[in-house]
């Protein structure tokens, strides 16, 4: 895969109520690594991946992108 591409996206809700709803794309690094970044409904892909929010709760990674523990340990923190 190359670096810097969305290889995973989709809407989640991190909270009770319909207002907690973001939307986030996994991201392939620059080197051997990988991140997850949110964002707001309307803002595009692109948007998010580069000025998102860095997704940092091993829950929440793995909740969004399903992946061993080998996988997990390229995750960029």
């Amino acid at each position: 895969m190359k670096p810097h591409r969305v290889f995973a996206s989709g809407v989640a809700r991190i909270g009770m109520d319909k207002r907690s709803d973001v939307r986030w794309v996994a991201v392939r690094g620059g080197i051997h690594d990988w991140a997850i970044y949110c964002g707001k409904l309307e803002q595009s892909e692109e948007a998010i991946k580069n000025y998102g929010d860095k997704i940092l709760t091993s829950h929440w990674i793995r909740k969004l992108v399903s992946c061993d523990d080998e996988a997990f340990a390229m995750y960029r923190l």
